[in-house]
């Protein structure tokens, strides 16, 4: 019994390990870091900027808006907006670049009727068409400010360079606790996973957005392929194996709009949970074949696979009880030699990796985050359940479709949405989730009976995640129901795809 358990434990410290070698990594190549482009152009290159959209009525117009406001000349630039929409938002779109293209602004409008390979597929269409000798690409929920392409641009002077990553902010950051949890963990992605990586010479991946490609980098790595429901980091390895150099560029922000609702951002962090680990089927045999450094393979492997945490944590749950049983009988000198620094690699890098990237952007701040802490690790645990589920799809090679995280431009808190516009609901995980949230509950009852407070705490968060995740999914747009009275968000009160400027 004990043994499943304490090999599931020692997996999951090797992730753990990984992060403070991240944090040592950030820390000890901080120096190879310069902000500054080396040489400029003499002359600026011809820039297309792509924005793949699918039924984003409520951010359309805040996205062109912000795009035709960027600030390089007309003549060298061209814009598409590649729409796969199948509802009113092919009317909005279409309307707003007819707008935007009479008062001279460089955009076209290019709808699919179908939506074959999503959103790598819509790329793959603009890309056929464009022009430019750079691309540029933002996802609807984001709004890039007017110097953005500017601050970007004169780092591709390096010949070399063949895609350029800049950091997500988040607009909607304050909106609730959710939201809040939900910033601090992307600010660890871009902070310390990407810091690291790029500072220590390794393969690090395009995000999705918010980035600038070389075209001939996107050709050499054998363009958009929608094999993986993570195509952007799909094609950042293959471009990187055939030579191109990548860089990062954090003090360059781009804001965006989190998921405001428990599904949206579920099937969020399930489609890259389990684009990811499709990634390291097809990608990690290449990198090991290839001739880039053994830390790069080390790392790939590491990077790609760190999801299979989720199905380990499943595993883990199931073995706890019963090993907390063998474990009592065994003493506690037992518990405290081989559970403790267990418990320390995979439990406690988390907290000492979340709050080293609050610290690096908020020095003045950043103790605030020891308040979210507790809740940012309960809701990593509740995500145990769908995230599980993408991994096996992934790993039994079941296809799914790249299903869209709906934005509804909301940024303040208390501010009303159109989420039932878009809202689905998972049917069966939100149950399972709750019944394990009981299940951990018995384990607390055991440790109080056995007086064992020891695992006490680390045992109420996952209570705590399960229960979190499981409700807040069940009862998602309730609430905002009782605030209105019982009626859906008034006209006046929610956000509007028109008028442009707003």
């Amino acid at each position: 019994m004990l043994l499943p358990y304490f090999a599931v434990m020692i997996l999951l410290s090797f992730y753990g390990v990984h992060r403070y070698t991240m944090c040592y990594q950030y820390f000890k190549y901080r120096k190879n870091y310069n902000p500054n482009p080396p040489r400029h152009f003499d002359e600026l290159p011809r820039v297309t900027i792509q924005l793949p959209i699918f039924n984003e009525q409520f951010v359309i117009d805040r996205l062109i808006e912000a795009v035709c406001a960027i600030e390089y000349p007309r003549e060298k630039l061209e814009i598409q907006v590649l729409d796969d929409s199948t509802d009113e938002t092919q009317q909005v779109a279409a309307g707003i670049v007819e707008r935007y293209a009479v008062l001279g602004h460089p955009i076209v409008y290019i709808h699919r009727t179908n939506r074959h390979g999503f959103k790598a597929g819509a790329l793959d269409a603009g890309l056929k068409v464009a022009t430019g000798e750079f691309v540029a690409i933002f996802d609807a929920d984001f709004v890039p400010p007017p110097d953005w392409l500017m601050k970007v641009i004169h780092h591709f002077a390096e010949p070399e360079i063949g895609m350029v990553q800049t950091r997500w902010t988040h607009l909607n950051r304050d909106y609730s606790m959710l939201t809040q949890i939900e910033a601090i963990l992307l600010d660890g992605h871009f902070v310390l996973e990407h810091g690291a990586r790029v500072r220590s010479g390794e393969y690090f991946n395009f995000n999705g957005t918010a980035g600038m490609w070389r075209r001939q980098a996107i050709e050499d790595g054998g363009g958009w392929q929608h094999d993986t429901l993570t195509e952007d980091t799909d094609l950042s390895y293959r471009s990187q194996m055939s030579g191109w150099r990548f860089k990062y560029l954090p003090e360059v922000e781009c804001p965006s709009e989190l998921p405001i609702e428990m599904t949206a951002f579920k099937t969020q962090q399930a489609r890259w949970a389990k684009g990811l680990i499709q990634t390291s089927i097809k990608v990690l045999p290449m990198v090991f074949r290839s001739k880039t450094t053994r830390r790069n393979k080390i790392e790939a492997v590491y990077h790609l696979t760190a999801n299979l945490s989720y199905p380990l944590m499943v595993v883990m749950s199931a073995f706890l009880i019963p090993a907390m049983i063998c474990r009592f009988y065994q003493g506690w000198f037992q518990m405290l030699l081989i559970d403790f620094p267990l418990m320390t690699a995979s439990t406690l890098s988390i907290a000492v990796f979340y709050l080293m990237s609050q610290r690096e952007l908020y020095p003045k701040t950043w103790k605030r985050t020891f308040y979210y802490l507790p809740f940012l690790m309960a809701l990593g645990i509740g995500l145990t359940v769908t995230n599980t589920k993408a991994v096996m799809e992934a790993l039994f090679g079941i296809k799914s479709a790249f299903v869209r995280t709906p934005k509804y431009r909301v940024a303040v808190k208390g501010q009303k949405s159109q989420a039932a516009k878009y809202r689905k609901r998972l049917k069966l995980a939100p149950w399972i989730e709750l019944l394990l949230g009981c299940y951990f509950v018995a384990a607390i009852w055991y440790t109080f009976t056995n007086k064992n407070y020891f695992t006490a705490p680390f045992l109420i968060l996952f209570v705590v995640g399960y229960w979190y995740t499981g409700l807040m999914s069940l009862l998602q747009g309730r609430f905002e129901r009782w605030r209105s009275g019982g009626s859906a968000a008034t006209e006046e009160s929610s956000p509007k795809p028109f008028p442009v400027g707003v």
